[in-house]
């Protein structure tokens, strides 16, 4: 270890334990190579508790409930943007016009970080609807409290909306003035589209609840060993309408679970039933 590194005795037993506990309760399966990432953000929270030691720190969380989600929240990786995979957002509107007219449309987005993703989706469906009050109901859910709270604000800075283009910045964003100069805040109205909560991909029960038309779990599945994904893909099947699109990250095939999806297009998938 480096002479940075040292403030704290980190051994293999730790690095494993770490590695058995974030795969255990969230499903993150941790590379042996991200030893030096674990140690980093883990330090912060042996700083924060006042603890000195890793094995002491590791056999808190077994008691400690609001540090057990500290824990959590400090492994996760939550990088996110505004209509990120741009080409997800013209076809999930495609296909809310097709099948999804005359009652309400229900999203899922599963690991919504930081909550540029439901807002992507609330103006996808505002457009695709013509107006602010769609039949639409998004669920926007993560396993990282920090980042919930962050979402449900809807406060940005504008360097995080830089892509969208300027018309759509004043229709769906309010601009900050003063103390909040360079800040943007989402508009009332997309807001009352996006419901935030908590929610762990591996709990034995989820907030959500049938039917859904589209579920949005992009890049956090590349996070989960093979049969962690395919137990999370298992548990969207019942969830899904017949017709309904899962969406995943650019680097997540489901190839492995053909019997349970299949590409509809890149990184979209159908029920394998579907016609």
């Amino acid at each position: 270890m480096s002479a940075v590194e040292k403030e704290f005795d980190f051994s293999d037993r730790d690095f494993d334990e770490v590695r058995r506990l974030i795969h255990k309760h969230a499903g993150i399966a941790l590379h042996p190579g991200k030893r030096h990432m674990v140690y980093s953000r883990v330090a912060r929270r042996l700083r924060a508790t006042r603890l000195t030691r890793f094995d002491q720190y590791l056999s808190r969380l077994e008691s400690d409930r609001v540090e057990w989600q500290n824990f959590v929240n400090s492994l996760t990786t939550n990088l996110t943007a505004f209509f990120r995979e741009s080409h997800h957002f013209p076809l999930l509107a495609e296909h809310v016009q097709q099948h999804c007219r005359g009652r309400e449309v229900v999203i899922w987005s599963a690991a919504c970080s930081t909550g540029e993703e439901a807002w992507s989706i609330a103006m996808t469906m505002v457009d695709a609807f013509g107006t602010f009050t769609p039949p639409v109901k998004i669920v926007a859910t993560d396993v990282d409290t920090n980042v919930l709270m962050h979402a449900e604000e809807g406060v940005y800075s504008t360097s995080r909306i830089s892509g969208i283009p300027e018309q759509d910045v004043k229709r769906f964003f309010l601009r900050g003035k003063g103390a909040r100069e360079g800040l943007v805040k989402v508009r009332p109205e997309l807001m009352e589209l996006v419901t935030f909560r908590p929610l762990n991909l591996l709990a034995e029960e989820w907030s959500v609840r049938p039917p859904v038309d589209a579920i949005f779990c992009r890049n956090v599945m590349i996070y989960f060993d093979k049969p962690t994904q395919r137990r999370v893909l298992e548990r969207f099947v019942p969830l899904l309408r017949p017709e309904g699109l899962l969406f995943a990250g650019h680097a997540e095939s489901f190839s492995h679970a053909a019997d349970l999806f299949r590409a509809r297009g890149k990184t979209v998938y159908t029920l394998t039933g579907a016609k």
